[in-house]
């Protein structure tokens, strides 16, 4: 049986306890038997109230983390699912390369961040800092004042992590969205991108929802080529998307024009260079990207072919 396992990240007093507590009480693991396991004792405890279903344990030593004790905790409580505490002077990538048994699945990893203390552990220990914002699925940062929102939208971490959800809980307990309206989540100064192959589902969603910043711009892409069967004449190259899950598969797929789009057969990999243009589309039913290609040709299939965000 497969176990989902939430990797709850950041480093001392980021307020990792008092997310979990929220989670056990309201959240989705308020009814499931849970296993939490402890990397790190904060200040902060976990309410009574909450464990009535949930069983702890603790480790004080990253050695302690392997495939042989994960079983071993499964056979003895047998969960329904895992949260694991994470101590932010650890390694993650080791935990869920190397230590994490085949049937445990990671989920989601949420990186807590003191926004207060954000640029010292920055500053003085960057690599652990980094490793987990890049590694995460969802970023808060806790206890943000203005100033602390402004600085942190000024180092632009969506550079960093394009895919994760990133949000700032202000200290007067409000929140919002890190990314606002203005806010690319690619470098587009320089007139011309050459998109990731494993971010092309973050530029394409980026693309439809804001044209306005890509129009006129020069891109650079890998996708499956695709000859539209509805609309006749018109090619519309794209990758394929797991959105939820494998039966919920989506075609991204952009318009294009060109010569030479023809030559190319249904599924072949093709690498696009092109010029963006926002206009009125019947593909699109309205206003969207229409890339006028420049050059196209055969190329090799990306290491991941199904996009992922």
């Amino acid at each position: 049986m497969d176990i989902p396992v939430y990797l709850i990240a950041g480093f001392l007093d980021a307020g990792k306890t008092n997310f979990i507590n929220g989670v056990l009480q309201d959240g989705f693991a308020r009814d499931d038997r849970t296993l939490l396991i402890c990397c790190e004792e904060g200040e902060e405890e976990y309410y009574p109230n909450v464990l009535s279903n949930v069983f702890t344990t603790a480790v004080d030593d990253p050695d302690q983390l392997t495939v042989e004790f994960f079983k071993k905790l499964e056979k003895q409580y047998r969960p329904q699912q895992v949260i694991i505490e994470y101590n932010g002077m650890w390694n993650i990538e080791k935990l869920y390369r190397e230590a994490l048994p085949a049937n445990w699945i990671l989920y989601q990893i949420m990186t807590l961040v003191d926004a207060n203390t954000f640029e010292m552990y920055a500053k003085n220990m960057g690599q652990l800092m980094m490793e987990k914002i890049m590694n995460a699925d969802m970023l808060i940062f806790n206890r943000c004042t203005p100033e602390l929102r402004a600085a942190l939208r000024s180092r632009n971490l969506r550079m960093v992590n394009r895919r994760a959800d990133i949000y700032l809980e202000n200290v007067d307990g409000t929140s919002e969205d890190y990314v606002t309206e203005d806010m690319a989540p690619f470098d587009l100064s320089a007139g011309h991108l050459d998109v990731p192959d494993e971010d092309y589902g973050v530029w394409y969603v980026d693309l439809m929802d804001a044209t306005d910043r890509y129009d006129g711009l020069t891109v650079k892409f890998k996708a499956l080529m695709c000859h539209s069967k509805k609309y006749k004449g018109v090619h519309c190259p794209g990758r394929f998307a797991m959105v939820c899950c494998e039966d919920d598969m989506q075609f991204l797929a952009l318009v294009c024009k060109g010569e030479g789009l023809d030559k190319f057969k249904n599924r072949e990999w093709v690498e696009i260079t092109a010029t963006v243009k926002k206009e009125h589309d019947a593909a699109y039913e309205g206003v969207g990207p229409v890339l006028y290609v420049t050059e196209i040709k055969a190329c090799d299939k990306p290491k991941q072919e199904v996009v992922s965000f």
